[in-house]
């Protein structure tokens, strides 16, 4: 081939691949360049800083007028409500009854930590006597019916299941309906809903954790879309109100008001926020230890709905 035909061709080549480059940019780079991503990935709670019997611990410390003794009822739950029966203990047990070291509960401590997927599990097995949580999975009502166990599950306070993006997002609010046809795949770009055009990365959570259970009631039995390459596009996620205000406080992080209301203690009180659900305590049906009933009890007393509401959550009344 002669000199000038390769020059032509090698031309050629470089102008395809720009092209190339540029319709590639203008379709898909430039839609998710600055995508709001970066803060939209929630961080794991700091146990150290919601310990029981600690003087820097970030729990409320009560003064109750209720003091257990004998076979104290193992507590467990969700890791948004680990301040909630660490400050129960704090309240209502020995100093002694939660030794905590080199990171971890031991394993006669009557807190354990085991996150919502461990502390419906330990319930089940005999592990935990009370855990606190938000509602099951069906996976986990029916592992305690595989096992024979009946459980009990009492409320004990409210709180909004929310869902965030990144501060940078200008988005504020969405419809219930915008949400479940954007986990439905419906909604793919933000432009679609008033936001600049960038694809539209929908997070989920582990399976079995109270905030995926939670999306999954919230979707009224519609599938959740994945989107193998929705990492390239700016993020939305959900959790509960508290674990993302009270525990992560991360500026970067803006809940969304829903059905034009954001989600504030005083709307999930009014019922001007639309999903708001109940937390529980959970225990097995028939335990003998009456410790368990005298915990349940006074958290449903005064004193114990002041310690919800002090914890960061909406009493029951």
């Amino acid at each position: 081939m002669k000199t000038p035909k390769r020059i032509l061709l090698i031309l050629l080549t470089l102008l395809f691949f720009c092209g190339l480059h540029a319709a590639f940019f203008g379709l898909v780079t430039s839609r998710c360049r600055n995508n709001f991503s970066d803060a939209a990935s929630m961080r794991s709670i700091d146990v150290e800083n919601y310990l029981p019997f600690d003087e820097n611990s970030r729990i409320p410390k009560f003064s109750a007028s209720l003091s257990l003794k004998g076979q104290l009822p193992v507590l467990d739950g969700a890791t948004a409500l680990l301040p909630v029966y660490s400050a129960v203990a704090h309240a209502l047990y020995p100093e002694d009854s939660c030794p905590f070291v080199d990171g971890t509960f031991l394993a006669e401590s009557a807190v354990q930590y085991r996150n919502t997927v461990g502390a419906y599990k330990a319930i089940v097995d005999g592990e935990a006597d009370i855990v606190f949580c938000a509602a099951p999975s069906e996976g986990q009502r029916e592992y305690a019916r595989e096992k024979g166990i009946e459980l009990v599950y009492e409320p004990i306070g409210l709180e909004a299941f929310v869902f965030f993006v990144n501060s940078a997002n200008p988005v504020e609010g969405l419809t219930s309906a915008q949400i479940r046809d954007i986990y439905s795949g419906r909604i793919t770009d933000w432009a679609e809903v008033g936001g600049p055009s960038r694809l539209i990365h929908p997070l989920t959570r582990k399976e079995g954790s109270g905030s995926q259970s939670a999306m999954l009631r919230f979707m009224n039995g519609q599938p959740l879309c994945r989107r193998p390459f929705g990492f390239l596009g700016a993020s939305i996620g959900f959790s509960f109100r508290w674990y993302v205000e009270g525990i992560v406080q991360d500026s970067r992080v803006k809940l969304l008001a829903v059905d034009g209301a954001l989600p504030t203690a005083e709307n999930i009180r009014s019922g001007s926020y639309p999903i708001v659900s109940n937390f529980y305590v959970v225990y097995r049906k028939g335990d003998p230890n009456p410790n368990i009933q005298l915990v349940v009890q006074w958290l449903l007393s005064d004193e114990g709905q002041q310690l919800i509401e002090a914890c960061g959550y909406v009493p029951l009344r």
